[in-house]
């Protein structure tokens, strides 16, 4: 019983000396790589660099406990950090005691929705929002978080930080105000980890250009020039956090706190599933949102900021021999020695080379490839994309996931309220029925209409299937029997069950008579529930069009 409430407990009790040397390579590594990242996130989210740190302790062991993923690094991720900022920044001024309040709050929200989500078995909510808008509004969150990092790469005080295009218009304007030293360390960090990314992968390049800008700040005096750097970077852990309950922060930090709940859950989820396929092991959707949301109501008492699954780090954790969550364990451990420790050692860091860790891991989220194959596949699908990444470049982070999710419902509702009929017809050589418009050369006959919708019926679209099915029968005024083809109808309601009834009754008027063919258990149960049994069990037990078809010829020779 325990070990379905902690999942930590079957690996730990079977836990193989072998596998250690690959969680210890694989922790190591990634703690190497997270420190700088935290930072940057951190930084990205506007809060001081050392709560990416504590963010990085406490969240990761307790993912390891509860999570049910081997692989997973849970830890800042860039989307989340700006989602933070959008949200929260339009409450308090990014950096002070009341904004990193009103985060800490924000983080104990998003843990306590995706808890009851996970208990509730409520994570299917999430796949309300379509590929196609994740996709797209990844897309454009990327281009914000990119450019929004451009006052650090040149060493201005941009006024404009969300708009794309008054930041890239404000840095026009400012051009002459850049600063030389601080462009250089950016640009030649951003150059250095691109390079180590493609051709020295095994090397982590944020260590590299962290080493070389403090060691280069710190020996030619840069921050004297008007680099700007880190400065003292608080040592020690992080004490215990009392959150200030507030009705009106509650409320007003509801939207983004749902939004980011979603939005983590599935950047997650999507990174677990995969590697969990490669390795031959099954995820539990549910018990990841349990894993994650206590990983974030814990870090919420320990002044963290919200967290979540990383695509970049769960690869390198996966491919640096990561076997068990013990990896993220060593992970949070050395990250606690360095809190402890090693503090001192970031005071050189500049923020310019923090901008460039975090332009660069952006990068990979703009996926254009991805509309192109949309369009080809489903144009829908791709102004779907279109509409979320357009929204949320001109309108605004929130905003655009929105829209593109109610875009994407109403896309749904109209597929659901407009489904696929077809009038069939047999192909002797296949033996088969198919769709007449498909294949011209199908038989029919004109006495007998063979009839088949593609989509559960409901009160929505029964208006559509009468008529499209008034429309066949004038087509066919010889028309004498109706085979309805249920073998695609999943599931029936009783408004779509007194239209047929309804239906029936006009058609018998007209000489018409309807009988259905290939009815589903769960549709039959629910029809036998509106007593269709007594009225029409002649009409409703027919497994195939071919018996439906007999019953009327025999019919027919009496």
């Amino acid at each position: 019983m325990l070990k379905k409430w902690i999942p930590a407990l079957e690996w730990l009790g079977s836990y193989k000396k072998s596998d250690l040397s690959g969680d210890l390579n694989a922790g190591l590594i990634v703690a190497i790589m997270l420190i700088p990242q935290g930072m940057a996130y951190a930084m990205l989210a506007g809060l001081p660099p050392v709560i990416g740190l504590y963010a990085s302790t406490i969240p990761l062991i307790i993912y390891a406990l509860f999570g049910t993923s081997r692989q997973l690094a849970v830890g800042p991720v860039a989307m989340v950090s700006l989602l933070v900022l959008s949200g929260v920044s339009l409450l308090a001024e990014p950096g002070t005691d009341e904004y990193i309040s009103l985060v800490l709050l924000l983080m104990l929200m998003i843990g306590v929705i995706q808890l009851l989500l996970g208990v509730f078995k409520l994570g299917f909510i999430v796949n309300f929002l379509s590929h196609a808008v994740i996709s797209g509004f990844t897309s454009a969150a990327a281009i914000i978080i990119g450019l929004s990092q451009l006052k650090h790469l040149i060493g201005v005080s941009l006024e404009a930080d969300k708009n794309v295009f008054l930041i890239v218009g404000e840095t026009i304007r400012r051009a002459g105000e850049i600063n030389p030293a601080t462009l250089a360390i950016g640009l030649g960090s951003i150059i250095l980890l691109i390079l180590m990314k493609k051709y020295v992968k095994k090397i982590p390049g944020p260590l590299v250009v962290v080493v070389l800008s403090i060691l280069a700040v710190y020996l030619f005096n840069l921050n004297g020039l008007g680099v700007k750097i880190v400065g003292e970077v608080p040592a020690g852990l992080p004490s215990l956090s009392l959150l200030a309950f507030q009705m009106d922060a509650l409320i007003a930090l509801l939207p983004i706190a749902l939004t980011i709940s979603f939005i983590g859950y599935m950047e997650s989820i999507a990174m677990a599933k995969a590697i969990a396929a490669k390795e031959k092991y099954k995820i539990d959707p549910d018990r990841e949102l349990v894993g994650l949301g206590l990983a974030n109501v814990g870090g919420s008492f320990f002044a963290g900021y919200p967290v979540t699954g990383g695509f970049s780090r769960s690869a390198v954790n996966y491919q640096a021999g990561a076997r068990t969550p013990l990896a993220s364990i060593i992970t949070a451990l050395l990250i606690i020695l360095t809190l402890l420790f090693f503090t001192g050692l970031f005071y050189y860091l500049p923020n310019a080379v923090l901008a460039a860790i975090i332009m660069v891991a952006v990068y990979s989220l703009i996926d254009a490839k991805e509309l192109k194959y949309l369009f080809k596949v489903n144009k829908v699908d791709g102004l779907t994309w279109l509409l979320t990444f357009l929204a949320t470049l001109l309108i605004g982070i929130e905003q655009g996931i929105i829209a593109g999710a109610i875009f994407s419902l109403l896309v749904f509702i109209r597929r659901s309220a407009y489904p696929h009929v077809a009038e069939l017809g047999y192909l002797p050589k296949e033996n088969v029925y198919r769709n007449t418009s498909r294949y011209p050369d199908a038989e029919t006959d004109p006495e007998i209409l063979i009839f088949r919708v593609d989509a559960s019926l409901y009160f929505a679209n029964m208006t559509f299937l009468e008529e499209q099915l008034c429309k066949r029968l004038a087509e066919k005024p010889e028309t004498k029997w109706v085979v309805f083809d249920f073998s695609s109808v999943n599931s029936i309601d009783a408004v779509a069950i007194h239209a047929l009834e309804d239906l029936m009754e006009q058609c018998q008027s007209g000489k018409v008579k309807m009988v259905f063919a290939g009815i589903k258990n769960t549709v039959l149960d629910v029809l036998k529930r509106a007593d269709w049994e007594r009225k029409y069990g002649d009409r409703i037990h027919y497994m195939s069009i071919e018996d439906a078809l007999s019953s009327i010829k025999e019919e027919g020779q009496r």
